[in-house]
């Protein structure tokens, strides 16, 4: 591995401007693949689920409704201004102007229905008793996925027309689902402090840009790519995000990572191709190892046999991928086109980092005192991420992915209507299996009236034959709740006594069942996939550093950081702990198991990054334990400086994203950053070297049948010693001096 890696270096450090010419046509073409780009589609279906065997029956029933569900619909509820009610002469003025704009919109369907609910006996209970809220319902004959941005642009207009004249009007509904977050601002934040952070460790500006270059590159080609194959495929907006997010944080990192190795070896010797090279052969490697695990967690999320999930694994993938071919070739094209350069600029009064291993530096000084009192530090780190995980065994899942802009619109519509006027249940039932369908259905109907949770339901709607009905059911709760969701599973409990008393089959369609089948399946898909991704990648890490213990460590240290980020989520965003929520609710349901996946990923990043210089030094030692100990306070005082900035990096980047309104993004985000916090500065920088210290030699200990058995990759770059400046040199690496 490290030999094939340094070749690679050294290619591409000799042949810079082709490297990077290759770099800038594979961006622009990624970029003309966006031309071709299709609308993202949001698709939360549970194959073999009861809500898709309830949607199946529909479809069945009530053809004419067949793709329906997708249409793009609104639910517009308007106010009365403070001590006025909706009657009033100049309200009625105002409602009747706001109803005629709704009309106005293009590609309305049924725009004679959307009528003022205060003018008609049918609107009745679409005002509220106070009769200071009413709304009415729009659907648009286009479907959300296709929706036109100008269309919802124009619907907004319309809606603050509406409040500048003195009638608030706010909007929810499945017409914004299509709607791309604008992550710019966010992803600047991230890249600017990420700049800042980079100044600190290299104390250059041409240094600090390089990982900023490189990641401009990766995410940008990722996203482009991504955006360009909803030609192809079906994809959710939430993909583009998240891979954004985990691109920009891995780019860096890596990046991060090499060029400090590449510092490094520039001081032993005068050969740039040669330190290029050896760069990209030790540190390039565990970049590769570190990709590795990453991938390997999120193409994992494919065992939740979800289509919503696997298409978020596999994009977040993609942008990891490209994230490390990006580190190992064009980064050291970049190095070779600035020789020496690439640490000019230097910037006074900040350390080097490069300093020699005799000089002092505070990850020296901090590794020491962990080793000092090993079993102080473990104990007490231990149990305050104990005590943060704590919150974690209240965890409930929900599925509100609502944006900040619709959440107005819920409030007032829970005021006035009932939470769960958002999440109406459909009851699609098959009633070919009877032979009194009007009066089974009256039945069904009152039994399900007289379940807890129900907050009113609707006459039954027969199909042309009667063979079929609709039952729609409003809930007292809203869509996301577990209460809702324990509604949803109590209906379906009373199909097996209708099936056996009368042949019916029945069950709950539409968005809020289909949300509430998804948690389920997280919920329980989350036990199976740690234990896949754990067990995969401790087989990875045992081949990385040839050892049993170091891989244990490893996965243990992240359960431990899991837990304490979980309870740290589930404490400010369900719990509404610190007033940083303005309205607390069930974490989105595939957030806990996506945020393993990458934090996973990336707690096995710094593993790698902090724990192969420990295994380099130890490989070269005599193999005592006082030699163990030193290598640790020595790989420790390596790769502390760039482990630390490249966590304050990832940090950075994800709290970034808590400014964005999507309640993915913020939660994600903030979910994402603590995680770092708690895995890369406790877990990393205090739990790990204190057992590394105490077990000595023993941390190495691998039985020999394994050791004989397993391939040798060479990670701490034991075969490059024999490449030199000579003539044993491979033809890729000639010596490269640049002044």
């Amino acid at each position: 591995m490290a030999t094939m890696l340094y070749r690679l270096g050294c290619f591409a450090f000799r042949h810079r401007l082709t490297v990077l010419l290759a770099w800038c046509v594979l961006l622009g073409g990624a970029a003309a693949t966006t031309l071709a780009a299709e609308p993202f589609v949001a698709d939360f279906s549970v194959p073999g689920s009861g809500s898709e065997r309830a949607q199946q029956i529909m479809d069945d029933k009530f053809p004419q409704l067949r793709g329906s569900r997708d249409l793009a619909a609104a639910q517009v509820v308007f106010q009365a201004p403070d001590g006025a009610t909706l009657d009033s002469p100049e309200n009625r003025a105002r409602i009747d102007e706001l109803v005629r704009g709704l009309r106005g919109l293009e590609n309305l369907a049924a725009p004679q229905a959307v009528v003022d609910p205060l003018g008609e006996p049918v609107g009745a209970q679409r005002v509220s008793r106070d009769r200071t809220l009413a709304y009415v319902e729009l659907t648009w004959t286009t479907t959300f996925d296709l929706i036109d941005e100008g269309e919802i642009a124009a619907f907004e207009e319309v809606l603050d027309r509406s409040s500048a004249n003195g009638l608030r009007a706010e909007a929810t509904g499945s017409v914004f689902s299509a709607e791309r977050v604008d992550s710019a601002a966010a992803e600047s934040v991230g890249f600017g402090i990420a700049m800042i952070v980079m100044i600190i460790a290299f104390a250059s500006l041409v240094a600090a840009s390089l990982p900023i270059v490189t990641a401009l590159f990766g995410v940008g080609i990722s996203v482009s790519l991504l955006t360009g194959a909803t030609a192809l495929f079906e994809m959710d907006s939430s993909s583009i995000l998240l891979a954004s997010m985990i691109g920009i944080a891995v780019s860096i990192d890596y990046s991060l990572f090499i060029v400090s190795r590449y510092r490094h070896e520039m001081n032993a010797t005068d050969d740039l191709g040669h330190a290029a090279g050896r760069a990209v052969g030790t540190a390039g490697s565990s970049v590769v190892f570190a990709g590795m695990t990453v991938v390997i967690a999120l193409v994992g999320l494919r065992v939740v046999d979800n289509p919503l999930m696997s298409m978020l694994g596999y994009t977040a993938a993609l942008s990891v991928v490209v994230a490390v071919v990006a580190a190992l070739t064009m980064l050291p094209a970049l190095l070779g086109l600035l020789g020496r350069r690439a640490f000019a600029l230097r910037v006074p009064g900040l350390r080097r980092g490069d300093e020699p291993d005799s000089a002092d530096s505070h990850g020296a000084r901090w590794v020491r005192r962990i080793a000092a009192r090993p079993v102080l530090a473990l104990v007490a780190t231990t149990a305050a991420l104990g005590v943060i995980a704590l919150p974690a065994a209240d965890l409930e899942l929900g599925m509100d992915v609502a944006t900040a802009d619709q959440k107005p619109a819920i409030e007032l519509l829970g005021k006035g209507f009932g939470d769960g006027v958002v999440g109406r249940l459909v009851v699609a039932v098959d009633g070919s299996g009877t032979s009194r369908p009007e009066a089974v259905y009256r039945d069904l109907a009152a039994a399900i009236g007289n379940l807890p949770g129900v907050a009113t339901v609707a006459p039954p709607q027969l199909n042309a034959d009667r063979t079929g009905a609709l039952i729609v059911v409003v809930p007292d709760s809203g869509p996301g709740t577990t209460r809702t969701r324990d509604l949803v599973s109590d209906i379906r409990g009373l199909e097996r006594s209708f099936l056996d008393r009368d042949g019916i089959g029945f069950g709950v369609a539409g968005q809020t069942a289909m949300m509430s089948d998804l948690a389920i399946a997280l919920y329980g898909a989350l036990i199976p996939y740690l234990a896949l991704v754990v067990g995969l990648a401790f087989l990875v890490l045992m081949l990385v550093f040839r050892s049993l213990p170091v891989p244990l460590i490893a996965t243990l240290g992240f359960l431990l950081s899991i837990a304490a980020t979980f309870g740290a989520t589930v404490a400010v965003f369900q719990k509404g702990w610190f007033g940083l929520v303005a309205d607390p609710e069930p974490l989105i349901s595939f957030v806990p198991i996506y945020l393993i996946a990458i934090l996973f990923g990336l707690a096995m990043d710094y593993q790698v990054f902090l724990v192969t210089r420990m295994r380099e030094e130890y490989a070269h030692g005599p193999g005592t334990d006082a030699a163990a100990r030193e290598a640790v306070v020595v790989g420790f005082r390596h790769g502390a400086r760039v482990v630390t900035s490249a966590a304050f990096v990832m940090v950075s980047v994800f709290a970034a994203f808590v400014l964005l309104p999507d309640t993915i993004a913020r939660t994600m985000g903030f979910a994402l950053a603590i995680g770092m916090v708690f895995d890369a500065f406790l877990i990393r920088m205090i739990i790990v070297p204190a057992l590394m210290t105490l077990l000595g030699r023993h941390a190495w200990y691998l039985p020999s049948w394994i050791d004989r058995i397993l391939p040798d990759v060479d990670i701490e770059g034991r075969q490059l010693e024999k490449y030199d400046r000579s003539a044993e040199l491979p033809e890729d690496a000639v010596a490269v001096r640049a002044g």
